[in-house]
């Protein structure tokens, strides 16, 4: 199916009289000049919360449901998706007898499991994570996210202008004279949705959601994709993938979308190019109970282009640069437009011998 890609940037509404070619000259630049702002974004849900944001931090007060401030055994759980159990203190909230704080790093963003997605024609960074509160009423699930755009210029069309020459001329015929008033009496706004990503693994084509015994080589599957929205109009290619301890240790497993070690960790491949999937070992570190998988995947328009891999596979992830790409250098993908780096976190434990591997899900 041919994907369409509808244009952000949108003309506003109806019998507003703008005057002449300076105004459609100031709107065209407003699509292409970003300016440095930062921003939140609230999720509607029954528990009150507050979002504020700034370039380092992203910090998210819960208010404690209040039916349950008075029964200590029915204390409510408040903790960020996939880490219920997690040790890591600056991934827990301070609570308090009203409140729940998160104080989120949004320059270590990997630490506690927040996304990051880089538009990449705009600058525009959105970093989201999702908050669990557990109660005697149920789970609820609260979305939370920042948004900060950063100063930027069109590389593309810099670039163009250095090669090529524009020549205005007046074409208009003689005696040709356009309305000083233009009125717009209708309006079109649409936009492309901007993509979601989730990732996670299987066993024996289900996917972990609990407790799961298994021993080292145990075969999994790591599968990411793209929301149902998105997918309509978005593909996907993992560019970069490393495991860590969450410590010191740390490995490369996808280096610009080919794996470093097939027998350890296979290429991602993909059918539809909206969900991408990839065979591993089970394995873990040393000295640490926790193993976290860091990636950087490239959204692109309709389908990511495959990499020829050195063991000649095609891996999804960097499109293969060809001629024009390489006079191109230091400009994006022509069909790159969003860069997001996400993380998945599973917890091994070792007792008597017996290899429990548990992926947190919340």
């Amino acid at each position: 199916m041919i994907k369409k890609w509808i244009s952000g940037c949108s003309v506003y509404n109806s019998n507003y009289k703008m005057i002449g070619n300076r105004v459609w000259r100031a709107l065209s630049l407003t699509c292409f000049i970003g300016v440095a702002i930062s921003s939140c974004g609230l999720a509607q849900a029954k528990v009150a919360h507050k979002i504020h944001c700034t370039e380092n931090q992203m910090q998210v007060e819960i208010q404690i449901p209040e039916a349950n401030k008075e029964d200590s055994d029915k204390q409510p759980q408040i903790y960020l998706e996939g880490l219920k159990d997690y040790p890591n203190e600056r991934c827990q909230p301070q609570i308090s007898e009203l409140h729940a704080v998160f104080r989120l790093s949004l320059t270590d963003f990997y630490e506690c499991g927040v996304t990051r997605m880089v538009n990449q024609l705009t600058g525009k960074k959105v970093y989201y994570h999702k908050i669990l509160i557990e109660s005697a009423e149920g789970k609820e699930v609260v979305s939370v996210k920042c948004i900060t755009t950063e100063p930027f210029y069109n590389v593309l069309m810099l670039n163009a202008t250095k090669h090529h020459g524009v020549v205005r001329r007046d074409v208009l015929p003689a005696g040709f004279q356009e309305p000083e008033d233009l009125e717009i009496t209708t309006s079109l706004t649409e936009r492309a949705p901007e993509p979601r990503l989730s990732i996670g693994v299987n066993q024996n084509g289900k996917k972990v959601t609990g407790d799961l015994t298994v021993t080292p080589g145990t075969p999994l599957t790591m599968e990411i994709n793209l929301d149902r929205d998105s997918a309509q109009v978005y593909g996907l290619g993992v560019n970069y993938l490393e495991v860590t301890d969450t410590r010191q240790l740390s490995e490369t497993i996808v280096f610009k979308g080919c794996t470093v070690d097939p027998y350890l960790f296979e290429n991602f491949n993909t059918i539809d190019g909206d969900t991408l999937s990839a065979k591993f070992k089970a394995f873990k570190f040393p000295d640490s109970s926790y193993v976290q998988f860091r990636a950087t995947v490239n959204v692109c328009l309709d389908k990511c282009l495959g990499t020829q891999c050195s063991n000649g596979q095609i891996g999804y992830g960097r499109r293969r640069r060809d001629t024009t790409e390489v006079l191109a250098q230091g400009l994006m993908d022509t069909n790159k437009v969003y860069e997001i780096s996400l993380a998945m976190f599973i917890k091994i434990n070792d007792i008597e011998g017996v290899n429990r591997s548990e992926f947190i899900a919340g």
